[in-house]
């Protein structure tokens, strides 16, 4: 597998090339490092051959949130909503460039992302319609009225696959707006089976912070499946 790493906007991205023509072109806004560790349990799950665009260097707390939310802890810091800011830039600047060095034109495109970045993979669906394919793994959808705003709002483009996942101790939290998470996902898998739209859901064992390589890699497998 070629890989290619370059600057773009401030952004580190690495950029895993499929060799085939066409091949579809996942994003993967990630928290840590440049993917490997994703790419490495994608290759032990027999994943097909595709391209991936790892982005990294991300202000976390501000690219992948919504709107504004104070700490929720004493330690913490605030997250201060610029997700349409970063999507605005991942459309028009990091996508565009990605696509120059892939061959052909991706036959489809997805997006994924863990914790915030997961959040941020479906608040995209109501602000573009240009993935096709999304996947949230351990999404924090405990985000202060982010179910709110995702059963009051249009859907761009209903996804062809939609992936979700939660480990089955994240919801056991003593904080009141983090134990909501399992509660929201729920809710809004309901609603978006509703739509018609073809979810897959997972409860992997553990806390937040457990296997979230090989959580990634699962939830990329599941919306790469013809």
């Amino acid at each position: 597998m070629e890989i290619m790493k370059y600057s773009n906007c401030g952004k580190l991205m690495t950029l895993y090339l499929s060799a085939k023509e066409n091949g579809p072109l996942i994003i993967l806004n990630h928290y840590d490092g440049d993917g490997q560790s994703v790419v490495d349990e994608l290759k032990e799950l027999g994943a097909d051959d595709f391209n991936l665009l790892c982005i990294g260097n991300l202000n976390w707390d501000h690219d992948l949130t919504p709107w504004y939310c104070p700490p929720l802890s004493e330690n913490d810091t605030p997250c201060t909503g610029g997700a349409d800011e970063y999507l605005d830039l991942l459309l028009h600047e990091i996508i565009p460039t990605a696509k120059e060095h892939i061959k052909g034109e991706p036959v489809y495109l997805g997006i994924a992302g863990y914790s915030l970045a997961g959040l941020f993979a479906v608040y995209a669906m109501y602000k573009t319609d240009a993935f096709d394919r999304v996947a949230s793994m351990s999404g924090s959808l405990w985000f202060p009225e982010f179910k709110e705003y995702c059963m009051t709002h249009e859907i761009r483009r209903k996804p062809e696959k939609l992936y979700l996942s939660l480990g089955d101790k994240e919801a056991k939290s003593r904080n009141k707006v983090f134990k909501t998470v399992q509660e929201n996902m729920q809710a809004l898998i309901a609603y978006y089976k509703e739509l018609g739209i073809d979810v897959t859901w997972e409860l992997n064992p553990g806390n937040h912070f457990k296997e979230a390589a090989l959580r990634s890699a699962k939830g990329i497998m599941a919306i790469i499946r013809n």
